[in-house]
């Protein structure tokens, strides 16, 4: 099961002013925004999407959606809600329930979607929560990217017993007369379906290389699953069979990660650059639940998937993983010098690579202002010397990094650097701040931190050693920082050993 059930709080909270930057319109009659000011919209779970116009769409839990023409601006939509009729909303209700959603839509979580060019429509692929882990995963399908959308069927079922396994696809599926004892073993009814079985929400669809379908879901209980899909039906592809193991199921598909009741969902696949990317949210979703993203990395779309120390991201015992050291953790809670907030609990993220080849993480984050209100936040995505991913330590503001790097002679002077270290108080507001340290022009680190900084000539790519906390290994690029128009040097890094994210940024002039 889903470990919070604040879903509908946190969604309801879309009127969060906190969060975009700037004051709040409705208080000022002669609002004008700001120099560098961005404009975001209230999506929890997002997931990004390029329609073949160059239009950006996101669709998110409780039908949430936006859109945008550059992914720098967003403007709120509706479009997913409004476009799915009363007869399809009770399609997608038939099998899943959920006593605790009070419209409509509350139940329904975390869509993802994808163009299918056989079947030449848009596919939605959208949880549909339920008590006692009774969820599914529907499939909607469109000829527009706006709908509207009609119910094409169920790609996998959950929470089954022997009294309604018949009103699923399993016996098709297994080719089974009667329920196998596995599904009763660890079943419902005697409340152990999450120490083998997933939650089936939070699915993420994407092809492979080779344009083959797959989709991953599942969260927290019995882990992450992947299905291979058939991209006739957009269902699952019933061709292929699966085995029955510790990471394995007939019905479910293949595990790839998680399990035993640790944290973990939002799963989210990318091919960026020669790897397959696993994308995992750890920790509750709250603003002092400690949620973060983690990244593993694959040569295979099914995996094994591996972070940069060779840890495998299945939790066969139970972990408490909230701030342990399995998966790469792009970023955690933090807050720069001159912001007018923190950011904390970012998480259930998507990515995309756009048709230029630049890279973006794009996920929700909450606040340090003691509320559950959420917006949407994109940053680029790169890929160090040693192709691990790094985020940009600011939003993007179509930033471009430059192939021959920056000039070493143009980075000597005051920095503000965050390392965003495992162990951080998230109940109590905890999260890194910056620490002033100066790179100076022999090549050394003084001040909060001892140590070197090189940049290789003629490439991005910039080392810097802290005192002997690690080697961070990364690219440097000039960024403009959050809220302004000033245009500063920044870099992003990970630890050779620690796999810890190392962000720095110039201190400007201006405020020098």
């Amino acid at each position: 099961m889903r470990p919070i059930s604040a879903l509908a709080l946190a969604a309801a909270a879309t009127s969060l002013s906190a969060a975009t930057d700037a004051p709040n319109p409705s208080r000022d009659g002669n609002f004008r925004p700001p120099p560098g000011w961005v404009r975001t919209a209230h999506v929890h779970d997002p997931s990004v999407f390029r329609d073949s116009d160059g239009k950006f769409y996101i669709f998110g839990t409780h039908l949430a959606c936006a859109k945008s023409d550059n992914l720098i601006s967003w403007r709120q939509a509706d479009f997913l809600r409004s476009g799915i009729s009363p007869a399809t909303a009770a399609q997608i209700r038939k099998w899943n329930k959920d006593d605790t959603a009070s419209n409509w839509f509350d139940y329904l979580w975390a869509p993802d979607i994808i163009y299918n060019r056989k079947m030449r429509r848009y596919c939605v692929y959208l949880s549909a929560n339920g008590d006692d882990w009774k969820s599914n995963i529907v499939l909607l399908t469109s000829e527009k990217a706006e709908g509207p959308f009609e119910y094409a069927g169920s790609v996998v079922y959950g929470g089954f017993s022997e009294s309604d396994w018949t009103d699923t696809d399993v016996p098709d599926v297994l080719g089974a007369k009667t329920l196998p004892e596995r599904y009763t073993a660890f079943g419902v009814e005697n409340k152990k379906w999450g120490l083998a079985f997933p939650n089936c929400i939070d699915p993420c669809v994407f092809r492979d290389e080779n344009g083959r379908m797959w989709m991953t879901y599942g969260s927290w209980s019995g882990g992450i699953f992947m299905l291979a899909l058939d991209e006739k039906t957009g269902l699952r592809d019933t061709r292929v069979r699966y085995s029955a193991n510790e990471h394995s199921d007939p019905y479910f598909g293949k595990k790839i990660a998680g399990g035993s009741y640790a944290s973990g969902e939002g799963s989210y696949v990318r091919r960026i650059g020669e790897w397959y990317w696993l994308f995992l949210s750890y920790g509750k979703l709250e603003a002092k639940g400690g949620y973060n993203v983690r990244v593993f990395r694959s040569k295979n779309p099914d995996g094994p998937y591996l972070d940069k120390n060779g840890r495998t991201p299945f939790h066969d015992t139970y972990e408490m993983n909230f701030n342990g050291p399995r998966g790469v953790r792009l970023f955690g809670a933090y807050k720069w010098s001159g912001d007018r907030f923190g950011s904390v609990a970012q998480g259930h993220n998507s990515a995309i690579v756009n048709s230029d080849g630049r890279a973006y993480i794009v996920f929700h984050t909450r606040t340090d202002q003691g509320h559950e209100g959420h917006y949407i936040r994109v940053h680029q995505l790169f890929l160090n010397k040693d192709g691990w991913l790094l985020a940009a330590p600011y939003r993007t503001r179509g930033e471009r990094i430059d192939p021959k790097g920056l000039a070493r002679r143009s980075l000597p002077g005051s920095w503000d650097v965050i390392l965003h270290r495992l162990e951080v108080d998230y109940e109590h507001g905890g999260g890194a701040r910056p620490e002033r340290i100066e790179l100076k022009a022999d090549k050394t680190v003084a001040g909060a931190h001892t140590g070197r900084w090189d940049v290789e000539a003629g490439t991005p790519y910039i080392t810097v050693t802290l005192d002997g906390i690690d080697t961070f290994r990364g690219v440097a690029l000039t960024m403009a920082i959050d809220g302004t128009n000033d245009k500063t040097a920044t870099f992003t890094a990970i630890g050779d050993a620690t796999q810890l994210t190392l962000w720095g940024s110039r201190i400007p002039a201006s405020a020098r």
